[in-house]
């Protein structure tokens, strides 16, 4: 699929030495298509490393889809250079009256925080209740998923007793919904967090399918209002050496973090990881855009 972004964007160049099909905005006002319009709202401190992230997985479809990245207003990171955002990002208060096919909200290091104490939650609040009416299916992702299901459906998040990091084995529960079309019955993805959710408040509500599960991480992919709001627990998107990022950066913190598991040979982190998750994350990102966003969208937003 070319994916349309901003031709001086600086993961361009990355996912163009990866093979990956990369429109730049002089070709794609050649052809005479409408790109899905997806927004990704990106929490995370390490911009450029969720962009290439997210980006490879909306490459898997043969639709033509274009990228308009989002940050918050209210609150500016330390971790991305402020031309980099103000180059390539747009706040919600420049796109409010604007609609978009997709809506993407990314996680963010913050849940062992209350939802209130987060510096941009009324802002995020705001941009929740305004995909409601301008965004056909909006797709959340570890906290964004955590903070979807506390703003929409009162799902509160729970502490761990310890971090959740490593790759874990999932079971598919509802094989009837497209999401998970193509899907083994078992699957790993990658989890990074502090906090959960409560299987037995998600089932009372009565608002969700549970698509996927852990026994050990929980629930992992919730469906509510047909495919309205997606819900997913984990990373996904993660590329072979970001957990490997994140254990070694909490070891250098002196936080001794457990070696994440099922992710380096012989549980060694000498050795390099294995990537046993790439092929159901291209199934997830694809099925997402084509089933929830695609079959779904009005021609004309």
């Amino acid at each position: 699929m070319p994916v349309k972004v901003n031709n001086h964007l600086p993961t361009k160049k990355i996912l163009e030495a990866e093979n990956i099909f990369v429109m730049d905005e002089s070709r794609a006002v050649t052809q005479d298509i409408r790109p899905l319009q997806i927004a990704i709202l990106n929490l995370m401190p390490l911009k450029e490393d969720t962009e290439l992230q997210l980006l490879r997985s909306l490459s898997n479809t043969p639709l033509q889809v274009e990228v308009t990245f989002l940050t918050t207003g209210s609150y500016v990171g330390k971790n991305t250079p402020l031309s980099h955002l103000e180059q390539f990002y747009m706040t919600y208060e420049e796109v409010k009256e604007k609609k978009f096919d997709g809506l993407i909200i990314t996680g963010a290091p913050v849940e062992q925080m209350e939802f209130e104490e987060v510096a941009y939650w009324e802002e995020l609040k705001r941009v929740m209740e305004w995909s409601e009416s301008n965004v056909t299916s909006t797709l959340h992702i570890c906290w964004g998923a955590q903070a979807g299901l506390y703003y929409h459906y009162g799902i509160p998040k729970l502490p761990l007793p310890e971090k959740l990091s490593g790759v874990y084995l999932h079971h598919v529960l509802n094989r009837r919904e497209p999401l998970v079309r193509g899907f083994d019955d078992e699957f790993y993805a990658p989890h990074s967090r502090y906090t959960g959710i409560s299987k037995e408040a998600v089932i009372k509500s009565g608002v969700f399918t549970v698509l996927a599960e852990s026994d050990e991480a929980g629930c992992f992919i919730l469906l509510a209002e047909g495919g309205k709001n997606i819900f997913v627990l984990g990373h996904p998107e993660y590329d072979r050496l970001t957990l490997d990022k994140e254990y070694k950066r909490d070891l250098e913190k002196g936080l001794a973090p457990a070696v994440p598991l099922n992710y380096y040979p012989e549980d060694d982190p000498l050795q390099r990881p294995l990537l046993l998750w790439r092929s159901h994350a291209n199934a997830l990102y694809s099925n997402w855009l084509n089933y929830y966003v695609y079959q779904n969208t009005p021609y004309k937003l």
